[in-house]
């Protein structure tokens, strides 16, 4: 007998929907707190819906227009979550973890540290500065790092031992399951891989936490041994846009690293971590055709990578602030076909060990897979 779970057909529109158009809130204050700018998902709220927790803009200005609402929660936590004044769906807001009201010795709030996404997992970035970000003319100009620490919110470099000591709190405090550390670019040829080793060593001594690293394809493919070594168990190396013009003019100083690059060190990285275990984010409403997202999707799948394919945010102080998200239909057009593609493959999700795509929270994708898995099954 299977145990798969399949969410119905309005289930998966309903979190499609949310995530295109956002949610408007009755109460700002419910739930975990939500963030304003900074690494992502930035301006969204994490929202249960049917048992899966996803992030939801609400921050936007797609968000502040959006036709669903979300009244104030009830003395159970749950809201009603309507389209206009139709009542569609309960809903809930995951509380706001405990070790938020811890900090360190020498009073760093454990928030600006890491913080919580989706319902159980711990999300940090250890660099919070970035060679791209502080250029102009390189910068990627769908990226907010640079915000949350310009309003004080965190810090810029998170050390091994605080993160590995805010990671501990959150698992023995909150029930954290894994950890996401990503970086701003350095300097440096590893672009970000020996600070990930570093960073993953202290929490794998002090905590058994399941890690996915994130940053740069690094100029040696022999750092993929290294960041494996030194606790982290998945890899996460993000694409974000596909077709290589739009690269160059969406971010111009990431697109120096060819995609040629990036295929190689994809193709070395799954030597490493194992298929399923290497992924990446591509953001779907930037420009990409839904032809030229599914022909990139088969090449990953073909190599083993997990391609997570998420619906781009507009945040606000970003040169595309005003750039339209992507419709809802224009999402189920690239998502049903993608779920298709990685259960045939066998890279589900839920064998992911750690990070965004095992989380999806910021995408409807793992739904539509475990359709098609189910299907499979049944």
């Amino acid at each position: 007998m299977s145990t798969i779970t399949t969410p119905d057909a309005s289930s998966r529109q309903l979190m499609t929907d949310l995530q295109s158009y956002g949610l408007r809130l009755a109460d700002p204050k419910a739930g975990a707190p939500s963030r304003r700018g900074g690494a992502g998902p930035s301006d969204h709220k994490a929202v249960t819906v049917d048992g899966v927790t996803i992030m939801v803009p609400v921050h936007t200005g797609s968000a502040f227009a959006s036709p669903f609402t979300a009244d104030a929660p009830d003395a159970d936590g749950r809201v009603q979550i309507r389209r206009g004044h139709i009542p569609i769906a309960l809903a809930s807001f995951p509380k706001q973890p405990r070790f938020y009201a811890l900090q360190t010795l020498d009073g760093i709030p454990y928030s600006h540290i890491a913080t919580l996404h989706g319902a159980d997992v711990l999300a940090t970035t250890v660099l919070q500065t970035c060679i791209r970000y502080e250029s102009r003319r390189k910068a990627c100009k769908f990226c907010s790092i640079g915000q949350s620490l310009a309003a004080g919110r965190t810090i810029a470099h998170k050390t091994p031992e605080q993160l590995a000591e805010v990671a501990r709190a959150a698992v023995l405090l909150d029930g954290v399951k894994h950890m996401v550390m990503t970086t701003g670019t350095p300097a440096t040829p590893d672009r970000g891989a020996q600070v990930l080793c570093d960073s993953a060593f202290a929490v794998r001594a002090a905590v058994d936490l399941p890690i996915q690293g994130q940053c740069e394809p690094p100029d040696d493919d022999r750092w993929f041994a290294r960041m494996k070594a030194a606790g982290i168990d998945t890899l996460g190396m993000h694409l974000e846009v596909v077709t290589p013009a739009l690269r160059e003019q969406i971010m111009p100083g990431k697109a120096t690293v060819p995609m040629a690059r990036y295929m190689e060190a994809f193709a070395a990285a799954v030597e490493v971590f194992g298929r399923g275990q290497v992924s990446s984010y591509i953001l779907a409403g930037l420009g990409d055709t839904k032809e030229a997202i599914l022909d990139m999707s088969a090449q990953l799948v073909a190599l083993g990578v997990y391609p997570f394919v998420v619906p781009f945010v507009p945040i606000s102080g970003t040169p595309l602030e005003d750039h339209p998200a992507p419709t809802p239909d224009f999402m189920r057009s690239i998502l049903a076909p993608l779920g298709e593609m990685v259960s045939v493959a066998g890279l589900r999700s839920t064998d992911i060990k750690a990070g965004c795509g095992k989380c999806g929270a910021c995408s409807s994708l793992s739904s539509f897979e475990r359709t098609e898995a189910a299907h499979a099954v049944g």
